[in-house]
């Protein structure tokens, strides 16, 4: 079997569930934070903080972790001079950014598991925004190689 293939597929399955987790934390987030604002049950904000926690550290978590080390791995068995491609710059670029945009979900997780929410239910579906705007580009870049 091909190495390559191997760690190309996983890589992407791993990136889709990656983006997934992405995009449907703000959106629990939004609806963690109506459900503070709106005086809900008690129930319901602990059920959100159970579904929070465990789609960060089930999904999301080995999701970024295996996506970044498959992607390279990828990088490593095509060459590591093809860093000097401006494509490749770029799409690790945006990879960074998501993995900064990551980290920044877990402040807000931590926030919530601490009844320290700081942000509104607006806030969240605005944010919900930025990685479909990084993954639209990170695909044309890898598709295209245009640089």
């Amino acid at each position: 079997m091909n190495a390559y293939l191997l760690f190309k597929t996983i890589h992407l399955i791993a990136v889709i569930s990656w983006m997934a987790g992405l995009l449907y934390l703000p959106r629990i987030f939004v609806y963690h934070s109506e459900s503070i604002e709106n005086k809900k049950s008690e129930d319901l904000v602990s059920i959100f903080k159970i579904m929070e926690s465990r789609l960060f550290i089930y999904i999301m978590n080995p999701a970024m972790i295996v996506s970044w080390i498959l992607g390279i791995l990828l990088i490593y068995s095509v060459d590591f001079d093809n860093l000097s491609n401006l494509w490749l710059q770029l799409k690790l670029l945006f990879v960074i950014i998501l993995t900064i945009y990551h980290f920044f979900l877990f402040n807000c997780l931590r926030k919530f598991a601490g009844d320290n929410n700081s942000y509104s239910p607006r806030f969240y579906r605005i944010i919900n925004e930025i990685p479909t705007i990084l993954l639209i580009g990170i695909i044309f870049i890898v598709v295209f190689k245009p640089l």
